[in-house]
């Protein structure tokens, strides 16, 4: 058995316009991973990415691409706070 990661991701450069939310939420949901995904005021897309390790790794990893038209210039990790009573992966609003 895997053991569970949570993690939230912060996400650089041009991420906002461009689709990334909603195509990190469907390869979020392909992983089976659980959390949420909002804009940041700030320019920033910010994720809480909970699930078996290695799939929070594969997510990380495509967080630094993600959508055709983004352009990632930084991601960074910081461990997550307990949320395991969300179920499924959500877009949540801008903060």
């Amino acid at each position: 058995m895997s053991a569970i990661a949570q993690v939230i991701v912060t996400v650089q450069g041009r991420v906002q316009g461009v689709g990334y939310r909603a195509a990190c939420a469907d390869h979020a949901r392909l992983l089976g991973l659980r959390g949420w995904v909002r804009n940041r005021r700030d320019g920033a897309v910010e994720a809480f990415l909970a699930g078996p390790e290695a799939n929070v790794l594969r997510m990380r990893e495509w967080m630094w691409e993600g959508p055709d038209s983004a352009q990632v210039t930084q991601l960074a990790v910081a461990p997550g706070e307990s949320e395991v009573l969300i179920p499924g992966f959500e877009i949540r609003p801008t903060v």
